[in-house]
């Protein structure tokens, strides 16, 4: 059980509270399909390949990516088969954007018992915005901080004092839930905050390097550490 002075729980958005990464992978593949549908000479092995290593190498938020990929695929952009590959990613990601089992009725819970919850995610601005206006997940938060607000990623602590000067609260008296150990726990740590690590959402090869405070296999979960 978390100790009694805990006022807020700040949440990861992505992986944490939305199901990005299956997002991600359903509608990168819909892309590929129609853009090779649509002229492009590449194995779908060899286009996957090499879109997620454009996603390494510039963000997975990053916007311009089909165009990045047609330039590394050939010597100009097919503005058909760039049509092609966003008109099939939007409409993927339209279809299975959702948030993990629960997601709802917790953060209801944990509102009607009192506690603030905040965002804090590095996102850009309206990215973040648009997907939780789309899964109305908005109102629950009293705060959201997403990349703009700093300049700075997780785990640099100027993300977390952020949150922590809007929510007017001490480290001390936050939960900070995430499933990125290396950034959620870390920078959540170095600032005094107890942390949970969302195993649920984690997708890394190797065991996490950091310990959180609690872990949970479901935000459900979420809800016994302060019964």
């Amino acid at each position: 059980m978390v100790q009694s002075k805990i006022r807020a729980v700040i949440f990861d958005l992505d992986n944490t509270l939305v199901d990005f990464l299956r997002m991600k992978r359903t509608s990168v593949e819909a892309a590929i399909t129609a853009m090779i549908a649509a002229g492009l000479p590449m194995s779908e092995d060899k286009a996957s390949k090499l879109m997620y290593d454009l996603y390494d190498k510039y963000g997975i938020e990053y916007s311009q990516i089909f165009q990045r990929f047609l330039e590394r695929a050939g010597k100009e952009i097919d503005y058909h088969v760039l049509a092609a590959g966003i008109i099939a990613y939007r409409k993927a990601q339209a279809g299975i954007l959702e948030p993990y089992p629960q997601v709802m009725p917790t953060l209801m819970k944990l509102r009607e018992s009192g506690l603030k919850l905040a965002i804090l995610s590095d996102a850009p601005r309206l990215k973040a915005w648009l997907r939780l206006v789309e899964l109305k997940l908005d109102s629950f938060f009293d705060v959201v901080v997403t990349f703009d607000e700093t300049g700075k990623t997780k785990p640099n602590k100027e993300p977390f004092l952020k949150v922590m000067e809007k929510l007017k609260l001490k480290p001390q008296e936050c939960l900070m839930v995430g499933d990125w150990p290396e950034r959620d726990l870390i920078g959540a740590k170095a600032i005094g905050m107890p942390t949970v690590f969302a195993k649920y959402g984690y997708f890394g090869k190797s065991k996490p390097s950091i310990k959180a405070d609690y872990s949970i296999n479901s935000i459900s979960e979420l809800l016994k550490l302060f019964s």
